[in-house]
């Protein structure tokens, strides 16, 4: 089985979309399949780490001057028009039969789509946000509470759904680590606070939290952890804050071990991004920030259930974690029914199935 993704990172998009397909990849992999993406080489892109996981990416140029298309809400994020993307990729795809076509990019909708339809044997979009067209065999949106009726207006007749938190994209270190972190969760101890805001964490929300965390009442030994990605613009800025906080607190690049450091970790701040689900299948209890339109759904969702505490402004953290353990329990019992870790298996069972 082939299968071709199209996904790009970027400093403005981040890198969860791209982080996803790996997942999945990795999967699908195991599995027999042969997998390629293409990719445009936006400023902050992971087309190295891409091929450093022995994948082959068909690149897609970047111009300094391009027409854009306006018609999406995030049609900016593509850095060339539809038509153009879509022209693009049919050169790397008409060499060889693609059972799958897999596209995970909020600018892209039923034109590309369409365009590309001679390409490809079938086709899933992965989505979150649910606000344009498509015309796809699969569509997933691992987004909690995600319904049918979501999609009704935006899918085609016999467009197969995959919906909600039990379909989430984690590697497979998350559901390893699940039992052990659940476990230490009745402790309900806060010795170590994790903050992670994404890999690229463009308007640098990480430094912003760390200076409120001075102003905050926490334990002498607490052992904070910054876990940021190699392409985040403000990296070396959030080091040298890190350095003048009253508690000991590293900073980690491209860590090989985040679900290892998610479940030692009693306490998260976070963005309202991929991972989100990560968190949730730890139970590790998160104080959340939305740094992105995209995110707001998912966080309020998560915040009405109980699942998280979500923050208004970063100002309000102190009010928040200056007395965590009368939370931290209930926010972890409900956070770890959102998700088991095992989305990714149902979402590569349903492509082999459906394989030609």
């Amino acid at each position: 089985m082939r299968v071709v993704f199209r996904v790009d990172a970027s400093l403005q998009m981040g890198t969860g979309h791209v982080m996803r397909c790996l997942t999945l990849t990795q999967v699908l992999k195991e599995n027999g399949a042969n997998v390629e993406f293409i990719c445009r080489r936006h400023k902050g892109n992971l087309i190295d780490k891409i091929r450093s996981n022995g994948l082959v990416v068909h690149e897609l140029e970047m111009f300094e001057e391009t027409e854009v298309d306006t018609s999406l809400a995030h049609s900016h994020w593509l850095g060339a028009t539809q038509q153009q993307d879509a022209d693009d990729c049919v050169d790397m795809l008409k060499a060889k039969k693609n059972d799958w076509l897999i596209v995970d990019h909020y600018a892209l909708d039923e034109h590309w789509q369409k365009r590309l339809k001679p390409y490809y044997e079938k086709l899933m979009v992965i989505d979150d946000l649910a606000d344009r067209k498509h015309q796809c065999d699969i569509l997933l949106d691992q987004t909690f509470g995600r319904q049918q009726g979501d999609y009704l207006a935006f899918t085609t007749k016999g467009c197969e759904l995959l919906l909600g938190s039990q379909y989430a994209l984690l590697r497979p270190e998350f559901s390893k680590w699940r039992p052990y972190s659940i476990e230490r969760r009745s402790h309900s101890e806060f010795k170590q606070l994790l903050i992670n805001m994404g890999g690229v964490d463009v308007n640098n929300v990480t430094e912003n939290v760390l200076d409120e965390l001075k102003l905050c009442n926490l334990p002498n030994d607490m052992n904070i952890i910054v876990v940021m990605g190699g392409s985040a613009p403000h990296l070396e800025s959030v080091k040298s804050k890190a350095i003048t906080l009253p508690y000991k607190t590293e900073v980690k690049v491209d860590v090989g071990n985040m679900a290892e450091i998610m479940a030692n970790s009693d306490i998260a701040i976070g963005a309202a991004g991929a991972t989100t689900w990560e968190r949730c299948c730890l139970g590790l209890p998160t104080i959340q920030i939305v740094i992105a339109k995209n995110q707001v759904t998912i966080a309020k969702s998560l915040a009405e259930s109980g699942a998280i505490k979500l923050l208004k402004s970063i100002g309000s953290i102190s009010r928040v974690i200056n007395n965590p353990t009368k939370w931290m329990l209930n926010v972890s019992n409900i956070a770890r029914h959102v998700t088991d870790g095992l989305g990714v298996k149902r979402v590569a069972n349903v492509l082999m199935d459906n394989k030609l």
